[in-house]
C-alpha cells in the first residue's frame, strides 16, 4: 500500500471538520485495498455524502476539502479508481470536479450534479451486490 495521503484541515481560514478525514481515508484505503471490495467501497463513500448532506458536514471548508482529496490526488501514489465499475468511478469524478462550489455558487455544483444531496441520488443508484469484489 502507499502513503496516507493528506486531506486539508482548513480551507480559506476555515476549519475542515476532523470526522471528514477518516471518512475520506477510509474510501482511498479501500481504493488502494486488492482486491477492492465494491460494496464497502460504496458505503464508504455513502458515508461521506450523507455526512455532507448534514448541517456539520455541509461547510465550504468540508466540501473544498473533500473535492481537492479526489481532484488533486495528492500523496495517492499509483492508487487511481479504474479498476472499480464506472458508475463508482464516475461519482469520486464528480466528487473532485463541482463539489467544491457546493456552498459558496450552489447553482454552479447544483449545475453540473455535483452537490452531495445529487452525488448521493446517483450512488443510491448503483447496484452493487452486498460481498462484491
Amino acid at each position: 500500500m502507499t502513503d496516507i495521503p493528506e486531506v486539508r484541515q482548513e480551507v480559506d481560514g476555515e476549519p475542515v471538520s476532523p470526522e471528514l478525514a477518516p471518512m475520506l481515508l477510509a474510501v482511498y484505503q479501500e481504493l488502494a485495498a486488492a482486491p477492492t471490495h465494491l460494496a464497502t467501497l460504496r458505503d464508504s463513500i455513502e458515508r461521506l455524502l450523507r455526512f455532507l448532506t448534514t448541517p456539520a458536514g455541509r461547510t465550504n471548508a468540508n466540501c473544498w476539502a473533500t473535492d481537492m482529496f479526489f481532484c488533486l490526488g495528492e500523496g495517492w501514489g499509483d492508487v487511481d479508481w479504474d479498476h472499480i465499475p464506472d458508475e463508482l468511478g464516475d461519482i469520486l469524478g464528480e466528487m473532485g470536479g463541482a463539489l467544491h462550489d457546493t456552498v459558496q455558487d450552489p447553482a454552479i455544483a447544483e449545475n453540473f450534479e455535483a452537490t452531495p444531496e445529487q452525488l448521493l441520488r446517483k450512488l443510491e443508484a448503483v447496484d452493487i451486490p452486498k460481498g462484491a469484489f
